[in-house]
């Protein structure tokens, strides 16, 4: 969501659709502009992504795991440079916006 700013309506450059951003051939139907279908779709996109992931590592992905598994799932294990940029850039923002467990302890 953070391509589209949470924007049911924004399009991306490849043509994705929904908040999540999904590529038309593997949206799986219905109307993208439903969030709550949305999230359901990008959660049937992944759950597949994931459970291989887990069954081959025997571990969640982190962050920037997730980010390739959601945008280049091929290259999971040999990740283009480009992806890889990408990927750290995602992680990074994603550490950033998680709130400190600790905030009294500074």
């Amino acid at each position: 969501m953070i391509e589209s700013g949470g924007n049911d309506r924004v399009v991306g450059h490849a043509g994705e659709v929904s908040r999540y951003q999904i590529r038309r051939e593997v949206w799986p139907g219905g109307d993208p502009l439903d969030a709550a279908l949305a999230l359901t779709n990008a959660q049937r996109i992944m759950s597949p992504r994931l459970a291989e992931f887990e069954r081959t590592h025997v571990r969640a992905p982190d962050d920037f795991e997730f980010y390739i598994l959601w945008n280049a799932p091929a290259q999971i294990n040999h990740p283009h440079s480009a992806v890889v940029e990408r990927a750290r850039r995602f992680a990074n923002l994603v550490v950033g916006a998680k709130p400190d467990p600790n905030p009294l302890q500074k």
